[in-house]
C-alpha cells in the first residue's frame, strides 16, 4: 500500500480550491497546474490517449487486454476541494496502528480527533489513519478517488493476469461548486457506463442524490445616520434576518438526515445599505424540492410586499437532479458494483447521497454513473480523515469491476 499512500499524500499537498466567482473553467489556475501534473503521471504509469482538454478535464484510456468484446467502463473523480474550508498548506499526518484513542492533530493548538465525538473512528483500530494537522481540510474529497483510480490502473498494467476490457478514466474540475460536468464531453469519453469515486466510508454505494438548487438573494435597504434614522432607515441586515426566519427552523442541515431535505444559508455578507444571502436548497423528492423553491420565492415576495422602499432580488437556479430514475433503468450497474464489493470482502451500504456528484449530471447527459466509496470521513473540514485500508479496498473494487464478465453491452 506504500505506493497508494505516497501518491495520496502527494496529491493532497496541491491546493486545488475552486473560485466560485470565476467565469473560467477550471475556475482556478491551481486546478490547471494539478491537472498538468496528472497528465504527466498518467503517461508515466502507461495509460494511452492521455489528454487535458482546454477546460482542464483530464482523460485517459487503459486498452483492453482480452480478445472478446466487453462494455467500456469509466471511472471518474474530481480534482477540486471544498471552497468552504482552508485548503492551502495541507500537512497530512499518518497514524499507523491506530490505538482507538484520541488522535492528536495539533499539539500546540490542542486540536484532537476524538472517537467520543466521531464514533466511527473506533471501527478503524489497528489501521493506518491519515488526518489533517487540524488547520486545514485533508482533501480526500476527492483526491482519494483520484489516487485509487490511478493506483488501480497502474496495478492492472503491471499484472497482465488481471483481465479487463477497455477502461476510460476522467478527472474533472470544479465539482465542488456545481460545475464538474459543465464541459464534460460524454461522446468523446466513449464509455458505456461509469462510476464516480466520490463517496464516503468504506462500503457506501449510492445511486440516489439530492435535487439541488441555489438561491442568491440581494437586499438593498437605505442607510441613514443612526441619529436621525427614525422612519427612514431600512437596515438590509435586519431584513435578511427576517427572511431567514420565514424558512422552516428545523429544516436546516444540522437537524436533518437520510431523505430529509433542507435550506442551508452558507454565506451572508451585509451592511445597512446592502446584504447578500446565499442558500443551497436540497431534497431527494422532486415534489418536495419544487415546494422548497416555492417557499423561498414566497418569502422574498412577502418581504417585498412589507418593505415597499427596499429592493429584494432573487436569483434561483437548478443545479442538478436525482439520478435515481436513470440508474433504476440500468440497475445492473448497481448489481455489478455489489458483486465487486462482495468479491473484495465488503458488504455494500446502499444509501442516498446527501449531496451531489458529477455522476448525477452525467447520468442525465447519457452516461449512467452511480457513486462508489473512497473511504473518507468528515469531508470539508479540519477533522477529515481516511483509513489507508479503506482506500486499498476501493482500489480492489475498481479492479473487480474492470474484470467483470457479466456487464451487458449497450
Amino acid at each position: 500500500m506504500d505506493t497508494l499512500l505516497n501518491r495520496f499524500l502527494g496529491y493532497v499537498q496541491h491546493d486545488t480550491r475552486p473560485e466560485e466567482g470565476s467565469v473560467t473553467c477550471p475556475s482556478s489556475m491551481k486546478q490547471t497546474e494539478f491537472a498538468e501534473m496528472l497528465v504527466a503521471e498518467l503517461r508515466s504509469v502507461g495509460l494511452s490517449d492521455v489528454r487535458m482538454s482546454g477546460h482542464g478535464y483530464v482523460t485517459a484510456r487503459l486498452k483492453s487486454n482480452i480478445k472478446s468484446q466487453k462494455p467500456v467502463i469509466g471511472f471518474i473523480a474530481h480534482m477540486d476541494t471544498s471552497p468552504d474550508a482552508p485548503s492551502s498548506n495541507v500537512n497530512p499526518q499518518v497514524h499507523e496502528k491506530y490505538d482507538g484513542k484520541d488522535i492528536i492533530l495539533n499539539e500546540k493548538k490542542g486540536i484532537r480527533l476524538s472517537p467520543g465525538e466521531f464514533r466511527e473512528l473506533k471501527k478503524y483500530k489497528g489501521q493506518t489513519i491519515i488526518t489533517t494537522d487540524g488547520t486545514t481540510l485533508l482533501g480526500a474529497d476527492d483526491k482519494a478517488g483520484i489516487a485509487e483510480i490511478v493506483t488501480a490502473m497502474e496495478r492492472m498494467i503491471a499484472d497482465p493476469s488481471l483481465k479487463h476490457g477497455d477502461i476510460r478514466i476522467a478527472f474533472t474540475p470544479d465539482e465542488e461548486i456545481g460545475r464538474g460536468a459543465d464541459k464534460f464531453d460524454v461522446d468523446a469519453f466513449n464509455s458505456d457506463y461509469a462510476y464516480t469515486l466520490d463517496g464516503g466510508m468504506i462500503g457506501e454505494l449510492e445511486f440516489e442524490n439530492f435535487n439541488a438548487a441555489s438561491a442568491v438573494i440581494k437586499i438593498t435597504g437605505r442607510s441613514v445616520h443612526p441619529g436621525t434614522a427614525k422612519g427612514t432607515m431600512i437596515n438590509s441586515i435586519k431584513l435578511a434576518q427576517e427572511l431567514d426566519a420565514m424558512l422552516p427552523a428545523r429544516e436546516r442541515p444540522q437537524f436533518t438526515a437520510g431523505y430529509q431535505g433542507f435550506f442551508h444559508l452558507y454565506d451572508l455578507k451585509g451592511t445597512v445599505e446592502e446584504t447578500t444571502m446565499k442558500y443551497i436548497i436540497r431534497d431527494h423528492d422532486s415534489t418536495k424540492f419544487n415546494a422548497r423553491k416555492e417557499i423561498i420565492e414566497n418569502a422574498v415576495n412577502m418581504l417585498r410586499g412589507k418593505y415597499k422602499h427596499a429592493e429584494v432580488n432573487l436569483i434561483l437556479k437548478d443545479q442538478y437532479f436525482n439520478m435515481k430514475e436513470i440508474i433504476e433503468a440500468n440497475f445492473f450497474i448497481i448489481d455489478e458494483a455489489v458483486k465487486a464489493y462482495r468479491k473484495a470482502g465488503i458488504e455494500p451500504i446502499i444509501k442516498p447521497v446527501r449531496g451531489g456528484t458529477d455522476g448525477a449530471r452525467l447520468s442525465f447527459m447519457g452516461l449512467p454513473c452511480p457513486n462508489l466509496f473512497t473511504g473518507g470521513h468528515n469531508y470539508h473540514g479540519r477533522f477529515e480523515y481516511i483509513p489507508l485500508q479503506s482506500m486499498e479496498k476501493a482500489v480492489e473494487v475498481i479492479i473487480n469491476l474492470s474484470a467483470s464478465e457479466t456487464f451487458p453491452k449497450v
